[in-house]
């Protein structure tokens, strides 16, 4: 976990900085030339199709892989530990999704986007507190790490089960019975990587043409790496890999491939376009409700208790700083809306202004907050 908070953290900083030069690049002189690159083809596929469903797919890997050993060996070990993050991160997935849908009754149309406000970005979220210091006590942000942890868990299912194409039959199939190998490899006792790696990449092509969205892959995959006693277990020595990698390739080129928005002509009118308004109040209002919501109810009932050294005002600041939706708001974006490129703007100042808002209220807030314990 102590790895997962550094890296993560750091690379938090990163990604805030990709999405800024992002937004200078597309409102300069050379936007035109970023999108055509973003959208020349290599291979088969556009580079940006290739970002989004190749290079993220190593960041879905690497959150399969830290789902697995939380959840086996982990902060989520045992189903008192899972209480707290997991009924906070239940009402900030729904009371999001719940106001998005309000806004949007109007636009049918646009419904299918209602998960978008849902997910939190751990990287940028993470990036923040370290920003803050020593105003955030430990226990919080473990507490953030594991929420945004079972968050993800969630916008893998939302992702596979109601963003998924029309199948493939035979290629699901040839991918089921490839997991199915690696799933045998693992019950043999295989340890090397390599192995893994190979099938795992033939998996993710199979994925790729069957119709489910392609980083599911990464998720199964990583299912299947086992986690054994000790630094040398495969699934450590795979996460331990991939961290300093997603942390500071593939999500700043994810960043830095989809933030970018033109702003000209940016008004109150697209503002509240339904869309708009939806994925910002959803991400500013409704994770804060939901969060601080899911965290009452499971302390009211006794099944969980507050962070250690956390008072009510910090864990608000936290969960105000799960509205900081960026990478998985703006992929799920991306999949909810496909090829509407006349949603696509809407969709990411929606995104960036939640996030924003987040952003600057979070911290706010924490600064201000009594400062119980030191980090």
């Amino acid at each position: 976990m102590a790895d997962l908070l550094h890296h993560e953290a750091a690379g938090g900083i990163v990604l805030i900085g990709s999405a800024i030069l992002a937004l200078i690049v597309a409102n300069s002189a050379i936007a035109t030339t970023y999108e055509a690159i973003l959208h020349a083809y290599i291979g088969g596929l556009s580079v940006l199709h290739w970002i989004n469903d190749g290079l993220m797919t190593l960041f879905f890997l690497l959150v399969g892989l830290e789902i697995k050993r939380e959840l086996l060996a982990g902060e989520l070990r045992t189903w008192s530990d899972r209480a707290l993050p997991g009924a906070a991160a239940v009402g900030g997935m729904v009371v999001p999704a719940l106001i998005y849908v309000l806004c949007n009754l109007g636009s049918p149309a646009t419904l299918s986007g209602w998960a978008i406000p849902a997910a939190t970005d751990i990287a940028f979220a993470l990036g923040i507190l370290l920003l803050l210091g020593s105003r955030v006590p430990v226990s919080l942000k473990l507490f953030l790490t594991t929420l945004a942890i079972l968050d993800d868990l969630g916008a893998v299912a939302i992702i596979a089960v109601f963003y998924t194409a029309q199948l493939s039959l035979p290629m699901l199939a040839l991918s089921a019975v490839l997991v199915g190998i690696l799933f045998g490899m693992s019950r043999l006792g295989v340890t090397k990587l390599w192995p893994y790696v190979a099938v795992g990449a033939v998996v993710w092509s199979c994925v790729l043409q069957s119709g489910v969205h392609a980083t599911v892959a990464g998720v199964v995959v990583a299912a299947t790496i086992p986690l054994t006693n000790g630094s040398e277990s495969p699934l450590r020595r795979l996460e331990h890999a991939l961290h300093p990698w997603c942390a500071f390739l593939v999500l700043p080129v994810f960043g830095f491939a989809n933030a970018g928005v033109s702003l000209a002509g940016l008004g109150i009118a697209m503002l509240v376009e339904p869309v708009t308004l939806g994925i910002m109040l959803g991400l500013f209002l409704g994770k804060q409700i939901g969060v601080v919501g899911g965290v009452w109810v499971a302390t009211r009932l006794g099944i969980a208790r507050t962070p250690a050294g956390a008072g009510w005002m910090q864990i608000y600041g936290v969960a105000l700083l799960c509205g900081v939706g960026f990478t998985m708001s703006l992929f799920i974006g991306l999949l909810a809306f496909g090829d509407a490129k006349a949603l696509e703007a809407p969709t990411k100042i929606g995104v960036l202004a939640g996030s924003l808002l987040s952003t600057i209220a979070g911290s706010a807030v924490l600064l201000r907050a009594p400062n119980r314990t030191r980090s």
